[in-house]
């Protein structure tokens, strides 16, 4: 996933739900440990999260716009636009 990236932010709704160490539940240390470092972990607060917004309006673009087969990537940049 994203092999390129260095740093890769993880945006969390529920406040620490999990954390860095789920990591080591699944992988080798080294890997674990390799993983966790190029993971910025954001946690929303408790309360009123911006994220809630952001599910609806991304829901709604879904619905209105993307809930059918669109054959590229530019092709879906159009029609978000256009929406």
């Amino acid at each position: 996933m994203y092999p390129q990236a260095k740093k890769i932010k993880l945006v969390m709704d529920n406040f620490k739900t999990h954390d860095a160490s789920a990591f080591y539940e699944v992988f080798e240390p080294e890997e674990a440990k390799r993983l966790r470092d190029r993971f910025e972990f954001v946690f929303t607060p408790k309360h009123g999260s911006w994220l809630n917004m952001a599910e609806i309006e991304l829901h709604v673009l879904n619905g209105q716009c993307l809930n059918r087969h669109i054959d590229t990537i530019e092709k879906v940049t159009t029609e978000v636009l256009a929406w």
